[in-house]
C-alpha cells in the first residue's frame, strides 16, 4: 500500500542537504532543513522550503542529536525524514525513533541497518551467502592487546575499523607492530566523534588493492537491483578523493563476481532503498567483501519509502563513462590539511557532459567542525578517454579561492599513467601516499575568518517570549556579552613566539599524548586534533620540555597555541 509522503525533514547539510532538496521539489515535495549555528547562511537553508535552527555548532548537539532533530520533524509538520550520508544515516536507533515517532523513515528498515552497519555482523551474512571474505576478528575488539594477539597470529598489515561507521572515519591501518597501539586508540576516538560508538574490529590488510563498489536498489517487495559498479581507488586517509564509473579494467568473471555477492547480502539482509556494497581486488585479482554502506542516495528512495516495486531488473548494463572528483577544502601541498576560510573566488565550469553538484557559493566560509567537502565535480562521456578529456577542460576551468583545495592534485592526477592506465590501471587505496610522484606547492594560507557562531537571547514581543539568535561578530564590540557567549572568545591568547606549539587547524583538542612538564624528543607525538570529522597529529619541532596550556575537549583556532616549551633546550642522557 502506497504511503504518500508531503514533507521531507532533511536531517543533514552542506551538498547532500540541497541535492535532497532539489530532488524533493522534482518530486513535488515540501522540504524541510536543519541547521547549526555556523550554517545560518548557508545555501542549503535558504533553498529548503522551511529552515529550523538546532541552536549549537558542536555535531553532538545539532546533526547527531536525535531528539532535537525529531522534535523539528513534528514542529515542522514534516511526515517523512531522509538521513542524507554520514552523520545518523547509518544509526538504527534514529531510523527506529523515527518510525516511533510515527514519521516514514527513508531508508533501509532499522533491523538491517543494524545487522549491515554493524560490519562484524554484515561479515556474517557475507560468509553465510558465500562472498570473499580476508580474515578478520570474530568481533569488536576490546583491547589494544587483543589487536596485538590478532596480528601476531595473521600477520601485518592490517586495518582497523570502526563497526559502525564508513567514509574512512575510524579507519586506521598498521604497517609495525609499534604502530597498532596507537592505530587503535585514534581509530577509537574517530568513530566516538563520527558515530557516536567506538567499537572497532580488524581484519587483514590487502596490499595495494583496488577498492571496487556495486550501488544497487532493493524495494520492499524483495526485489533487489545492481545498477553498476564504481571504482574508488583514489583516496587520502581512506576518504575517497575521485570516483568513476563503470570501474575500469574488470574482467567479465570479476564484474560477475562482485555483482552477483553484493545481490546475495542484500537480498539475504532484507535491504531496501539505495545501499552500496564495497569490495576490494587485491594484485592478484582476488576479490575480498569490504562492508555494506546503508547510507542512502537521493531520488530513487522517495518511491521506495512510499511502497512502490522497482520497475527495473538486474543488472543493468552500463552506458557511457563518468568520473566524479571529490571538491575538498584541503591543502594537498600539505599533506591534505584541512582548511578553514571563506571563499572569496567561487567560478564553476560549464558545458557539455559537466554537472557539479556544490554546497557552498562564492563567500560561504568553510568551518572546522564538520568534513572539508565543498562540491562533487562529475564529467561524463560516451568513453572513458572523452569523460577524461572534458574532465581536465573543467579542472582547468574551475577557480576557488580564499581556501586551499584539491584541485592541484586532480590536476596532476589526470597526467599520471597509473591513473590514465598506459601500462594498465595501476592505482591503488594507498597510491596517493605512497605512489604519487607529483611535487605540489603548499597552497596560500587563508585570511582569519569572523566567528561564526550565534549568541542567543530571548526578547519579549507582545506579551510572548521568543529565543532570538544574533551573530557573535555584530556583538563583538560590546565586551561581556560577546566574551561570555561565544566559545571562541574563550580560546587563550598567547604570543607566537618560537617556544610555542600551535595548532595547525581549528578544531577539537581529541587527545594530549604528553602529560604537563614532560621531557619530549624532536618528532614525538604531543597531541590529536579533530577537525572536518579528520584526526590530525601534532609532534614536538624540537627536544624539550613542555607546558600544557589547553585542555582536551577544547575547541583551538587555527594558530593558538596549545603547549610551550619551557625552555630552549634539554639535555637526555642516556
Amino acid at each position: 500500500m502506497r504511503k504518500e509522503l508531503k514533507k521531507v525533514l532533511i536531517a543533514n547539510r552542506g551538498e547532500i542537504a540541497i541535492r535532497i532538496i532539489r530532488a524533493c521539489c522534482d518530486y513535488d515535495i515540501k522540504s524541510v532543513a536543519v541547521y547549526s549555528d555556523l550554517d545560518v547562511d548557508s545555501p542549503f537553508v535558504r533553498l529548503a522550503d522551511e529552515a529550523y535552527g538546532l541552536k549549537g555548532f558542536q555535531t553532538v548537539d545539532t546533526y547527531l542529536n536525535i531528539d532535537k532533530l525529531i522534535a523539528v520533524a513534528k514542529r515542522s509538520g514534516a511526515d517523512a525524514i531522509h538521513p542524507g550520508y554520514g552523520f545518523l544515516s547509518e544509526r538504527a536507533e534514529f531510523a527506529q525513533a523515527v518510525l516511533d515517532a510515527g514519521l516514514t523513515w527513508i531508508g533501509p528498515d532499522p533491523s538491517v541497518i543494524e545487522a549491515l552497519g554493524d560490519k562484524v555482523e554484515a561479515r556474517r551474512i557475507a560468509l553465510r551467502v558465500g562472498a570473499p571474505l580476508v580474515a578478520g576478528s570474530n568481533g569488536p575488539v576490546s583491547t589494544a592487546k587483543e589487536v596485538m594477539a590478532f596480528t601476531r597470529e595473521h600477520g601485518l598489515p592490517i586495518v582497523i575499523k570502526a563497526a559502525h561507521g564508513g567514509g574512512g572515519r575510524g579507519l586506521k591501518v598498521a604497517w609495525t607492530m609499534d604502530e597498532v597501539t596507537e592505530c587503535y586508540g585514534s581509530a577509537v576516538r574517530e568513530a566516538t566523534a563520527a558515530f557516536g560508538r567506538g567499537e572497532c574490529f580488524v581484519e587483514r590488510f590487502l596490499h595495494r588493492p583496488r577498492h571496487i563498489e556495486a550501488q544497487i536498489l532493493a524495494d520492499k517487495h524483495g526485489n533487489v537491483v545492481v545498477v553498476g559498479t564504481r571504482d574508488c581507488s583514489v583516496q587520502r586517509r581512506h576518504q575517497k578523493l575521485i570516483e568513476e564509473a563503470p570501474a575500469p579494467l574488470l574482467t567479465t568473471e570479476q564484474q560477475e563476481k562482485i555483482q552477483n555477492a553484493a545481490q546475495s547480502i542484500c537480498s539475504a539482509a532484507g535491504y531496501s532503498g539505495a545501499g552500496t556494497v564495497e569490495f576490494l581486488l587485491g594484485v592478484d585479482g582476488s576479490i575480498s567483501f569490504l562492508e555494506v554502506n546503508t547510507r542512502l542516495q537521493v531520488e530513487h528512495p522517495f518511491r521506495i519509502a512510499e511502497g512502490l516495486p522497482l520497475s527495473i531488473s538486474s543488472p543493468i548494463p552500463p552506458r557511457g563513462h563518468s568520473i566524479e572528483f571529490r571538491i575538498n577544502a584541503e591543502d594537498p601541498g600539505r599533506g591534505f590539511l584541512p582548511t578553514r576560510g571563506q571563499i572569496t573566488t567561487f567560478q564553476p565550469p560549464s558545458g557539455p557532459g559537466i554537472r557539479l553538484d556544490s554546497g557552498v557559493v562564492q563567500g560561504s566560509t568553510i568551518p572546522a567542525v564538520y568534513d572539508s567537502l565543498m562540491a562533487k565535480l562529475i564529467l561524463s562521456g560516451a568513453t572513458r578517454e572523452q569523460a577524461l578529456r572534458r574532465a581536465r577542460r573543467a579542472l582547468k576551468e574551475f577557480q576557488i579561492s580564499g581556501v586551499a583545495t584539491v584541485l592541484p592534485f586532480h590536476i596532476e592526477t589526470l597526467n599520471s599513467n597509473d591513473f590514465l592506465g598506459t601500462d594498465g590501471f595501476n592505482v591503488h587505496t594507498r597510491w596517493v601516499e605512497t605512489d604519487f610522484a607529483a611535487t605540489l606547492a603548499p597552497g596560500p594560507r587563508p585570511d582569519p575568518v569572523p566567528d561564526l557562531e550565534l549568541i542567543r537571547t530571548h526578547l519579549e514581543i507582545d506579551g510572548k517570549l521568543v529565543s532570538l539568535g544574533l551573530p557573535s561578530m555584530l556583538l563583538s564590540g560590546i565586551g561581556s556579552v560577546a566574551a561570555g557567549s561565544s566559545a571562541s572568545a574563550q580560546q587563550k591568547s598567547a604570543k607566537k613566539d618560537n617556544g610555542d606549539i600551535l595548532a595547525p587547524l581549528s578544531g577539537t583538542l581529541r587527545a594530549l599524548k604528553v602529560p604537563d612538564g614532560a621531557s619530549v624528543r624532536n618528532g614525538e607525538l604531543l597531541a590529536v586534533m579533530e577537525a572536518m570529522k579528520m584526526e590530525t597529529q601534532v609532534t614536538a619541532p624540537r627536544d624539550g620540555v613542555v607546558r600544557l596550556l589547553t585542555k582536551e575537549g577544547e575547541y583551538v583556532q587555527a594558530g593558538g597555541v596549545i603547549l610551550t616549551f619551557e625552555q630552549e633546550e634539554l639535555m637526555f642522557k642516556n
